[in-house]
């Protein structure tokens, strides 16, 4: 595959713990607006500016991209933001008392995206594809950069890790206790070698984001090659990756009480009490329901079929849409999602305070199922995966004009 190195747009070195903010899709917008008031130059004002105007402006209007726009002018101007002098490759090292995961952050060809060397596994919302190409249009920038993973190379390996021997650009540690270290390749020539032998990627986090830099990239095609036809990636390779479970929550019962969905639920499949809220292996989850918690035993499915091995696929088929009634999670207004470090103490406690019915806890998918998805071609259902740590946004912009 293609890695280019680019002149990135970056925090200054005394700048970057303060620019550096969650991605715009792992906040609510009343989480991003505390956020953002509380760091004038936190790239949230870029990635989630809705956040900072009045409640009443919907998050599509025209004025929420045209803000992004000013604020990303404004964060240039104070000198917050510097374009590099000439084009680079980054090795990115995330950390937390338990693990880390390196990466090389440059750009990843558009046109690769396009013919499946970059694959992917799940589907787009188009309401929010559309949002993320609206953004790069106003901004004229690619804000945040894609998480993909990689089958690994001892080359790579060798590469990232003399280029951790210098000091680093930054070395910071956010509110939630990831610390964030990035070096700038001295030598990027044998990286752009060393990935050109590797096959394929895998996008990990950062579905809509491809697909929004290759609808921006179709736009502007007419105007000839430029930077439309690169975006900024960060390349980790998929061993050190973590995922963690995508939780569910069920609005209401469709009129049903507990007890006849405990009926139904049991007649999908092996219904026990459970003696805690995760479960303990694929092939089962834990369900919370008036107050109880019970582990539902799923009947496998094909051993040969990667996506209807799956649980998010076992409990789409077995529980949502013949129990719950819901045919597709991403549209349906009664399911919602709970990702990463939100556990199952949350779901228990959103279901007891009434602002749902039903709580699911699952057992995360692998990296392993992830890429064999990806390597058939085929499709996982909605939000079957929550890689954590993020990627920290404001880091590695990459500017198309």
């Amino acid at each position: 595959m293609q890695l280019r190195p680019f002149r990135v747009l970056r925090p200054t070195p005394e700048h970057a713990a303060r620019v550096a903010a969650p991605p715009y899709d792992v906040v609510t917008r009343a989480e991003a607006a505390a956020l953002a008031a509380a760091e004038p130059l936190s790239i949230l004002h870029v990635t989630r500016p809705d956040a900072d105007l009045p409640a009443e402006v919907e998050p599509n209007d025209d004025r929420v991209y045209a803000a992004a726009r000013v604020a990303l002018e404004r964060l240039v101007a104070s000198g917050a933001l510097v374009q590099d002098d000439a084009p680079g490759l980054y090795v990115y090292r995330e950390a937390t008392a338990q693990r880390a995961q390196v990466g090389v952050v440059g750009g990843v060809a558009v046109a690769e995206y396009e013919a499946g060397v970059i694959k992917r596994h799940e589907t787009t919302r188009p309401d929010k594809e559309a949002d993320r190409s609206r953004h790069i249009e106003v901004t004229d920038a690619h804000a945040e950069p894609v998480l993909l993973a990689h089958r690994g190379d001892g080359e790579i390996d060798r590469l990232v890790a003399a280029a951790m021997t210098a000091p680093p650009l930054y070395d910071f540690s956010m509110t939630d206790g990831v610390r964030h270290t990035v070096w700038r390749v001295g030598e990027p020539d044998a990286l752009v070698e060393a990935f050109g032998r590797v096959p394929a990627a895998y996008v990990a986090d950062g579905h809509h984001r491809s697909a929004s830099a290759l609808r921006v990239a179709q736009a502007r095609r007419r105007l000839g090659k430029g930077e439309h036809e690169w975006f900024p990636a960060a390349l980790v390779p998929a061993a050190q990756l973590q995922i963690l479970p995508y939780n569910r929550l069920v609005k209401d019962l469709a009129g049903r009480t507990p007890e006849a969905v405990r009926a139904e639920l049991a007649r999908a499949g092996r219904l026990t009490p459970a003696t805690g809220p995760t479960p303990p292996g694929p092939g089962r989850v834990a369900m919370y329901l008036a107050g109880r918690w019970d582990l539902l035993e799923l009947p496998a499915g094909p051993a040969d079929d990667p996506v209807r091995s799956l649980d998010v696929w076992l409990l789409e088929a077995r529980v949502l849409r013949p129990v719950l009634g819901i045919d597709d999670q991403r549209t349906d207004p009664r399911i919602d999602f709970v990702g990463g470090l939100r556990g199952p103490a949350t779901l228990a406690a959103r279901v007891d305070a009434g602002e749902a019915a039903l709580a699911i806890s699952l057992f995360p998918t692998s990296i392993a199922q992830l890429m064999a998805v990806a390597d058939a071609g085929a499709i996982m259902p909605p939000k079957s995966t929550w890689f954590e740590p993020k990627l920290a946004s404001g880091l590695f912009v990459h500017r198309l004009d």
